[in-house]
Parts: C-alpha cells; structure tokens; sequence
C-alpha cells in the first residue's frame, strides 16, 4: 500500500511541475490543445493548430513562425468567399492575443501553415515549432502529430508544452 501511495504522489508531483513550466513559459503566454496533421504520407503541406492563452496584463500578437519540418511556415486563415468556397490567406499582420483572453488555431480558422514538407507528418511524431510574438519573442512549442483526431474534439490543456527562448 505504502509503495502504491509514493508513486501516486510522485505523478501528482510531476503533473503539478508540468503544469506550472507550461503556464509560467512564454512571458505569461501558455500553449494548450496543439496538434499537427497533413492530409496524407505524402502531402506537401500540413498545419498545426492550438490554443494561445495570455495570461499577461499586455496585448501580444503572433507575428510569425518557422520548424524545420517545412521549407515555409506561414499564419493563414480560412476565408469566405461569398459563395460557399472557402479560401486560405497568409495573415500577413499575425493574430491578437489580448490580456486575459486567449485566441484559437483551429481547422477552418486560423492556423500555422507549413509549406513545402521537409518530412512526413507521421501519427505521433512530434513537431518542434517556434512562435514569434512581438512581446513575448520566441516561444518554442513541441507538437504532437495527429492525424486521427476529427473537427470539435478540443482536448483541453493536452498537447503542447511551451518553452520560452
């Protein structure tokens, strides 16, 4: 019984430790729910997607991002044309994260583009992404690769840890 208890207190322990690095990292900035996935083994491009919470007391914008697993790495949206096409766009000035708020990446919205694979976006790969904020500088974000997991199933504060530079 005794051994049961130390090594559920020593997972408490480390969960707790996670969970604290991840919400200090980034100048109050804090990366959840990030996954990566491309359409297939042999696409040439693919996306990542995540929550961006700010925790700070100052705006923050995502100005840009790179990863070695693409030759190109852009912040695009999803855009409607009017007759039920929708097309992607380059955001060429980022995305806000207000203080206090927090700003979603996810499909048919806003999201990180990688163009021009370097790879394949294997199931459980992890892809390391640096984001560029204007306040916070660089935030490097390990993204796990999942190409099963379907439109809506947001899995809250799984995914993604970050570390700032």
């Amino acid at each position: 019984m005794f051994k049961h208890s130390l090594t559920a207190t020593a997972t408490t322990v480390a969960l707790a430790l996670a969970t604290a690095t991840a919400a200090l990292a980034g100048d109050g900035l804090d990366i959840t729910d990030a996954y990566a996935r491309a359409s297939g083994p042999h696409a040439k491009a693919g996306a990542a997607f995540m929550v961006i919470e700010n925790h700070g007391s100052s705006d923050d914008q995502l100005i840009g991002a790179s990863s070695d697993v693409a030759k190109r790495v852009e912040l695009h949206t999803h855009i409607d044309k009017g007759d039920g096409v929708m097309q992607m766009r380059e955001v060429e000035g980022g995305f806000a994260i207000p203080a206090g708020g927090a700003h979603a990446l996810k499909r048919g919205g806003d999201h990180v583009m990688f163009m021009g694979l370097t790879r394949p976006l294997n199931q459980g790969d992890v892809v390391e992404v640096i984001l560029t904020f204007e306040q916070a500088g660089d935030v490097t974000v390990e993204i796990p690769v999942d190409l099963e997991r379907k439109d809506g199933h947001a899995h809250a504060h799984q995914g993604g840890h970050t570390h700032g530079n």
